[in-house]
């Protein structure tokens, strides 16, 4: 018999309305001042002001680091430490989606332990928590909020660094879906497909558990019947905060039974070319779930059902998923990319891939 462990926060707040209560327990900390990590779009739209402004009435400093791009780069990482020390904060909020969680990660990892982001690339390579984070998200489909999983781009080398570490875990998750009302159909769209790789590839690893399996199960469910409403109409309450629970549960299926094949390519797409993660992982997953198929049919059937499908189609033909999530039926799909040569993608740029060897569990 084999041990395991789950990750995942110590307190995880979910719903409409639920940033009002993530405000009194962020004051229950008697933390003395906040780095908000977040991007500049958010401060545009008002969203990082109104926060601050909720935090205030609580008795909550905040200094605001918006230098956070979509792909973030260790310069991010450097830059919003910097800003950290400077003002003598004691713990960190993350506002955004994936880029400003990441980022936050690396920052206040690195303010607990010295060095630099790329010292902490690998699998656990820290000795000691990170600084206290708060992760306020903003999108259904990273989960980096309630993640072990920090992706940052390595700019010299051209590649997405991956750290996952158990000590990147925050404290607490705020999944407000009124947060989440502004955000653009394309980006609904995208971080959507991630949420749905997220418990795809989880529901294949070679590690999962039934816990895992019933977490990835249930993200699949969702998905399939609450995003493309979401992508359709984003300031339906109901399809954002059913999509914010589909990506939860496939954060935490994949950050206990881990990934595959089609992260490890888009990581390094969108790191090579500044690609967005979602629309890569979308353009891969059909591809990766075609080689899959060989040791894992009986799995796709089972994702098959969960999405309404009929398993067999499924099992014998994969890239079903790709027609079936091309949301032809959405106001944004013209634009969804359908291939890698959408993304500008050149395979002369890369060295030669090695054999792959099977991430993928066997019926």
């Amino acid at each position: 018999m084999t041990t395991t462990a789950f990750f995942i926060p110590p307190v995880n707040l979910m719903g409409a309305g639920c940033l009002r209560d993530a405000a009194k327990a962020i004051q229950s900390y008697g933390f003395r001042k906040a780095l908000i990590v977040t991007d500049l779009p958010l401060v545009r739209l008002g969203l990082v002001g109104n926060v601050r402004d909720l935090l205030a009435s609580h008795g909550v400093d905040t200094l605001v680091f918006h230098g956070v791009q979509p792909n973030p780069t260790t310069k991010n990482v450097a830059d919003g430490l910097k800003q950290l020390r400077d003002n003598d904060c004691d713990f960190v909020i993350s506002l955004g989606g994936g880029s400003p969680h990441d980022c936050a990660k690396g920052i206040a990892l690195v303010a607990a332990n010295g060095g630099t982001i790329k010292d902490y690339e690998g699998l656990d390579q820290s000795a000691k928590p990170q600084l206290p984070l708060v992760a306020i998200n903003t999108t259904a489909g990273t989960a980096s909020e309630m993640t072990r999983f920090c992706i940052i781009t390595d700019e010299a080398r051209h590649v997405k660094m991956a750290i996952v570490d158990k000590h990147t875990t925050p404290i607490l998750s705020v999944n407000d879906p009124e947060l989440m009302l502004l955000k653009p159909a394309s980006l609904t769209a995208a971080t959507g497909m991630d949420a749905l790789t997220h418990a795809v590839e989880a529901y294949v690893s070679t590690i999962a558990t039934p816990i895992t399996d019933a977490c990835a199960l249930k993200a699949v469910a969702l998905i399939s019947q609450w995003l493309r409403k979401a992508v359709a109409d984003g300031r339906n309450v109901e399809a954002r905060e059913q999509m914010a629970y589909a990506q939860f549960l496939a954060g935490m299926a994949f950050n206990n039974a881990s990934l595959g094949y089609v992260h490890a390519m888009a990581h390094q797409l969108g790191g090579f070319y500044d690609l967005p993660h979602g629309v890569c992982n979308a353009v891969l997953l059909p591809h990766v779930q075609a080689y899959n198929k060989q040791v894992a049919a009986g799995r796709l059937a089972d994702i098959a059902r969960a999405m309404g499908e009929k398993p067999m189609a499924w099992a014998t033909r994969p890239p079903r998923i790709c027609a079936y999530w091309r949301f032809a039926n959405c106001p944004p799909t013209s634009a969804f990319p359908t291939g890698c040569h959408s993304l500008a993608f050149r395979p002369r740029t890369f060295p030669p891939w090695p054999p792959m060897r099977s991430r993928t569990r066997a019926d």
